[in-house]
Parts: C-alpha cells; structure tokens; sequence
C-alpha cells in the first residue's frame, strides 16, 4: 500500500481545514476519521477574524451572522454593564454547518470513515486499526482532539487537570435575537448567549464552579433541571430562557495544557491535540483553523511550525485563563470591575476589545510568525 504524502487523524474542523490546506500544496492527503459520517452535535461557535482569514484563503464559504457586539450584563440584576461593538469578520456559526462547508470544499482528499486507530508504530510510519489493518505514514498530522490517539502518542504521560469548573450547552428556539452575543456574568458562574441560523436559535454556554468532578466529554447528558437551579438566582429574562431548555449537555472543563511535546517521530500535532482551550475567549477553533494553514506551510519542518505556533498560542490561552477570572468575581473586587465597565461603556465602549487586537489582526495567511 502505498501511503499518501499526509495523513491526518480526525475530521473536525482541524482535520479537514488541514487536508483543504495541504491539497492545496499539490499534496497527496488522507483523513481518518472514527465517526461513520462527517457530522457535528448541534453546538454554535464563534469565528473570528483570525480564523475567517483562512477560511477565505481556504476557499470555505460559511453561513452565519455576523457578529455586531458583545454584550456584557449582570447575571443576577440583569443590568447592562458595556457594549462593546465589533469590526467586520465576526461571525456566529452553526458547528454542522461549518464542518459541512469544509467537507464539501475537501474535494478528492482521502477520507477513512469508521475507523478507529488502535496504536501508532514508534516513529509514526504506520498506523495500526482496530480490524487489525495496518496503514504506512509518510507524514502524520493529529487533529483528533486532546483524548485521541496522536495526543496520546506524542504525550502518553501528560495528565489533565479538573478547573473546578463545569460547562452545560443547549440550543433553544428563539426569533429576532440581535445580532451580538452576550455574556451574563455573576458570583461563580457565567453565561454566553448568541443567535445561529438566521437567529432561529440560541446557543447556550453557562459555566458554574463547583468541587464535585464531572467527567471529561461532550456528550453527557444532564437534567435541564440542574441548569435552572444552578442560575435560580440569575434575572428573570434568563430563567425564562432556561425554562424552554428540554436537552441539555455537561461537561467538566479539564485543563489539559499545551502538550510539552507537539511533535513525535513523523507525528505533529494540531488543534486541540497539542493545545486544548477552554471556553472563555471563543477562540478553539480559530487557532486550530490557523494551525491548519501553518502546518500546510511547513510539512517538510515540523519543527518550524512548532516554534512559530506555541508564543501565539501562549498567549492566548493565558488571555483566556483571565476571562475565567473575571467573569465569575465576587465581593468587592465585582462591584470595583463593574463599576469600570459602565464608565467605559459611557466614554470609550470599544477599548475592551482593543485590547485584542493582537489576537483578531493576525493574519496567518500572510505571515508565518506571531
């Protein structure tokens, strides 16, 4: 058998921005993937314009609605605390819609539904399935996630960290929702609210801090009623919303870090496999949307890659680490941060997002360096 120039592992939004990316090099591409079909759960996203770059480079065309403001209110009071408008390449996104999008411009790339890798030889030159095939590598990319099996290769002994944190998602019906998405703040939890699909849903983040762990993963199942218990003492407009949840979805957030290694043998990881992020600046998939371009630029030098993605992708953890913190303030260190915000909202409403300018101006297509 003979093994294609690249071989990717998993069919997320990393995996086949990837395989669009290297195609594009004149590079022969496989993507293995374990799930039967190119599916997602019904879950939104936010796409910035770091990552809406590449995607306009990648020729991946994405229905959405772009994104006017975010808006930062007080959970329990209901009070606006600052409206902070957004430039043009902000976009809210139906997770399906965009895997369908890239699935639909991944023309003649390779695609291995169904199946599971079972162990990845020493040096990454072959693949062992779970129905005993074996499978050559030239090169090998993981976008399989933190929990897949390229992470588990490069990092076998890296551990993950329970942040004390848990994470509900659900989608409800709604009409004529503004084109923004608001963040609910309050003591020990927050909500992030914003509209897909022509604003005929409304995707739901709500976070709370809790000691008692709940398990890894994107798919348990929770009582709609634990949700509204947990905000009960958020204002009413949002208890209104909570009371038509009828599927719900918990999640503990783990922090699984940067993995220390990104590269074994012929195996690189990207995306959530060499750098996790939790849900507190909205940019997961835009740095794995960016890592695809990169690593598309240096399949012959991995290392480069490394060496021009982890200072970038640092720092934007580290930022997102820091919303963490500043959503859920307490006391009098809660009453100080706002009292800023509404006095910001009133002289200079666009300063909070300039501060990541950083973040949102980089161009990955144009420049390989941070």
């Amino acid at each position: 058998m003979t093994a294609p120039d690249v071989t990717i592992l998993g069919g997320g939004i990393a995996g086949l921005a990837t395989a669009i990316a290297c195609a594009g090099q004149g590079r022969s591409v496989e993507v293995i993937e374990q799930a039967s079909a190119l599916t997602e759960v019904g879950a939104g996203l936010q796409i910035a314009p770091n990552g809406l770059r590449v995607l306009q480079a990648l020729g991946v065309s994405v229905p959405g609605i772009d994104s006017k403001a975010v808006q930062v209110i007080d959970g329990p009071t209901g009070r606006h605390l600052i409206r902070m408008p957004l430039g043009s390449g902000f976009r809210l996104v139906h997770r399906a819609d965009l895997i369908a999008s890239l699935a639909d411009r991944s023309g003649d790339v390779g695609l291995r539904l169904g199946t599971r890798v079972a162990s990845v030889s020493d040096d990454a030159r072959m693949l062992a399935l779970n129905d005993g095939t074996r499978i050559p590598v030239n090169m090998l990319i993981g976008a399989d996630g933190a929990r897949g099996a390229s992470r588990g290769f490069v990092a076998p002994d890296h551990k993950a960290r329970f942040t004390g944190q848990v994470a509900w998602r659900a989608i409800v019906p709604v009409r004529d929702w503004p084109a923004e998405a608001q963040i609910h703040v309050g003591p020990g939890r927050h909500m992030v609210l914003y509209p897909l699909r022509d604003a005929t849903m409304l995707n739901i983040v709500a976070v709370e801090e809790r000691t008692q762990w709940v398990a890894d993963g994107w798919s348990h199942r929770d009582d709609p009623q634990a949700l509204r218990d947990a905000f009960a003492g958020y204002a009413a407009p949002v208890r209104a919303l909570l009371d038509r949840v009828e599927t719900v979805h918990i999640w503990g957030l783990m922090d699984h870090g940067m993995t220390p290694e990104w590269t074994r043998g012929a195996c690189t990881l990207i995306g959530d496999a060499a750098h996790p992020t939790l849900p507190f600046l909205a940019q997961g998939a835009n740095l794995a949307l960016e890592d695809a371009w990169s690593i598309s630029r240096h399949l012959d030098a991995p290392g480069a890659f490394v060496a021009a993605r982890r200072p970038r992708v640092a720092r934007a953890l580290a930022a997102a680490a820091g919303n963490a913190r500043n959503y859920h303030l307490t006391g009098l260190r809660r009453l100080g941060a706002h009292g800023a915000l509404r006095l910001l909202d009133r002289i200079a409403p666009g300063l909070m997002t300039r501060k990541y300018d950083w973040l949102y101006d980089y161009d990955v297509t144009a420049t390989q360096t941070p």
